[in-house]
């Protein structure tokens, strides 16, 4: 009943209980009922999670380009419930061909990857420049030790008094160790710190 492509569903199972057969079943059942390969989205968490939903495509329209008719007309049988015609065998030969043409292939993405795209597409949109890359965790965490290295110096220099008193009011109550800690969570949560500080009235508060 989930793999119905007709039904609205959420499906809640922990981990091998079939989820990505599933998946994989409704993608099948959309594409045998006319929607082109194209039309279709499927967003995963993770990019292992990706692969593995491209593979089980690939492999069962492979299976389905091949095989002999009465092997074919079982395993639709089994997906959709009903017996294919003749039109229906000759339409799921031909889903692996269509899948192969489509540019760019199946839509098979993590929710990242679907994201960067629509910012890709759509940069004035979404506030960010065009053109924009997403940095690597390398890259992001190099650039954030500068950042707070610079802060700290301004601190330290007395160009910023207010950022100063309150670098010595944070570091009165944490150690060292802590204080690294503290300031890696501070930057993990910024925009909900932000959003905290916004609602108090601001810094200034």
């Amino acid at each position: 009943q989930a793999a119905d492509p007709q039904a609205s569903v959420w499906v809640a199972a922990s981990a091998g209980t079939g989820k990505t057969k599933v998946l994989t079943d409704r993608v099948l059942s959309l594409m045998l009922a006319g929607t082109p390969p194209p039309k279709i989205l499927c967003l995963t968490f993770t990019k292992a999670a990706a692969a593995e939903m491209a593979n089980r495509l690939s492999d069962r329209l492979a299976d389905w380009a091949t095989a002999a008719d009465d092997d074919l007309t079982g395993w639709l049988r089994d997906l959709t419930g009903r017996t294919p015609d003749a039109a229906a065998l000759r339409r799921a030969r031909q889903l692996f061909a269509q899948v192969l043409d489509a540019p760019g292939g199946m839509k098979i993405q993590t929710i990242h990857a679907f994201c960067q795209h629509l910012l890709a597409r759509f940069p004035l949109e979404a506030g960010v420049a065009p053109h924009a890359q997403v940095l690597d965790e390398r890259s992001a965490q190099e650039m954030l030790r500068e950042a707070r290295e610079e802060v700290l110096a301004r601190a330290g220099a007395g160009e910023d008094p207010q950022l100063a008193a309150a670098l010595a009011d944070v570091t009165d109550r944490v150690s060292e160790q802590d204080f690294a800690e503290l300031i890696q969570h501070l930057i993990g949560e910024r925009g909900r710190l932000m959003r905290l500080i916004d609602r108090a009235g601001g810094v200034d508060a």
